[in-house]
């Protein structure tokens, strides 16, 4: 199946599909089905493994007790929910209830993807009370049974989930579903704390397996897994798979199962982003579940199983089985699988080879090692060359910064000689107002001719030394 021809991990498309044939995504956590189907196989199951127990006197049950208890189970949990969501066994009649249901609906119309505040201020409102207390009551009732085993603890919240989108059921369909992630995040967020990894369950101790497994494999190189990596003639960027890295390790710091599915959304789109950049060929789905498989190895998230099963077990059924959060999240259930059965073959090692890599008696060959440091050197002196053009540059600004200073004080100086001989003339000016005066009308003609004269060769001086004055300094600077 693993040959040196073949791009990385190669999964058909028809692989990741449910294996029921309904056309959704499937899961190796649901054993190759999607959720509904996984839940419609597995409910009957349960029952019938409970039902299957000796009766008390010691016979067991006909098959027609089978389907009696089977009923009753399934009767009494729609009873809790109707009697969670509207108070009594049996929904409200239509005729008493339709201007009141159309008057709780019409807010949530023009609600928005992703206004989750909005959806809390519509929920708060007088016309959705009756809502509200309908969730505060599931709430308190969830909390007070935090106890009962997870897996009943994820149907009650899942048939909670299709009562309330029950009832916007004469909305769109986009809509229903805008307004169930809401709802969705609200009751997820209070029962976080309740529901992730229950003690009824073996989640912690599956956590610390995985964690273990990823550390024992922190040799896996992208070459070994064949995942497209920078060349030398890129440019100095670091690891392009590193915000992948870090949107994946979010995902537990999250508390909602479609904030934690907007995670790995955002991761596997980082991964595209890298192998866009990495490779000259498109990304195909090769590439990417190789790529997503290396970014889980890099880091190790933490809780990553029980972060997994909360979503599968908690999330919107849509999220899981269809769309691009859909694709994502199943890519990444098959990374995890190939991670926990990875053995010598999936890596074109031999047995006693990776054998050898797990007991760490051997190390990347010394070829890789010496091109990694060949790529390494590269990048140094890519790096100092830069630095070198960026000190030249640096240097010829200091110049250039100088010789404008040295410019400007030489105009200044310049402004500040010719402003003084400018004072000069205005004062001679003023002396000689003052020898003849304007004022006197009694004046011979004779003395007028040479107060005349004078400004006459006073005008002359000034023009002379306006001639001379260098282009665009002088008074006017001032």
């Amino acid at each position: 199946m693993w040959t040196d021809k073949q791009r990385g991990i190669r999964v058909s498309q028809k692989e990741l599909l449910c294996k029921n044939a309904c056309g959704y995504y499937g899961n190796p956590a649901w054993t190759g089905f999607c959720s509904k189907c996984w839940r419609d196989q597995a409910r009957p199951a349960a029952a019938s493994r409970q039902d299957a127990s000796p009766a008390n006197d010691g016979t067991p049950l006909t098959f027609s007790k089978f389907e009696e208890k089977k009923s009753t189970e399934k009767g009494r949990r729609i009873n809790t929910m109707r009697r969670l969501f509207w108070g009594s066994t049996s929904p409200p009649k239509p005729q008493e209830s339709f201007e009141r249901h159309a008057n709780v609906l019409k807010p949530y119309q023009s609600l928005e993807p992703g206004d989750f505040t909005g959806f809390l201020k519509i929920l708060k409102s007088p016309s959705s009370q009756r809502l509200q207390s309908r969730c505060t009551a599931f709430l308190n009732t969830m909390e007070a049974y935090h106890d009962l085993p997870v897996q009943k603890q994820s149907d009650l919240v899942q048939d909670f989930f299709q009562s309330f989108a029950d009832y916007f059921s004469t909305l769109p369909e986009a809509q229903v579903t805008c307004i169930m992630e809401h709802v969705e995040k609200l009751i997820m967020t209070r029962l976080h704390k309740w529901v992730f990894c229950h003690d009824s369950c073996d989640d912690e101790q599956k956590d610390l397996a995985l964690q273990r497994r990823i550390r024992s494999l922190n040799w896996i190189t992208p070459q070994m897994l064949s995942v497209p990596f920078p060349d030398k003639r890129t440019e100095v960027t670091g690891d392009p798979f590193l915000p992948a890295i870090t949107a994946i390790i979010e995902m537990d710091a999250k508390r909602a199962p479609q904030d934690k599915l907007a995670c790995v959304s955002k991761c596997s789109q980082h991964v595209f982003e890298a192998l866009s950049t990495s490779n000259s060929e498109p990304a195909n789905a090769d590439d990417f579940l190789s790529a997503l498989v290396y970014v889980v190895l890099k880091a190790n998230p933490p809780r990553l199983h029980s972060n997994m099963q909360y979503v599968i077990r908690f999330g919107l059924p849509h999220s899981l089985m269809a769309g691009e959060s859909g694709y994502y999240f199943t890519n990444l259930s098959c990374a995890v699988a190939f991670i926990e059965k990875l053995d010598g073959p999936a890596l074109n090692l031999s047995p006693a080879e990776f054998e050898g890599y797990m007991l760490r008696q051997r190390a990347p060959s010394e070829g890789k090692r010496q091109q990694v440091d060949s790529d390494t050197q590269h990048l140094l002196e890519e790096l100092k060359g830069r630095q070198e053009k960026l000190d030249q540059g640096m240097d010829a600004l200091n110049v250039q910064l100088q010789n404008w200073v040295k410019g400007v004080h030489s105009q200044l100086d310049e402004a500040t000689a010719q402003f003084a001989v400018v004072q000069k003339e205005i004062a001679a000016q003023g002396e000689l107002s003052q020898v003849f005066p304007s004022s006197s009308h009694n004046a011979s003609p004779q003395e007028d001719d040479k107060v005349e004269s004078v400004l006459v060769i006073t005008d002359q001086r000034a023009g002379t030394q306006d001639t001379n004055a260098t282009p665009g300094t002088g008074p006017f600077l001032f």
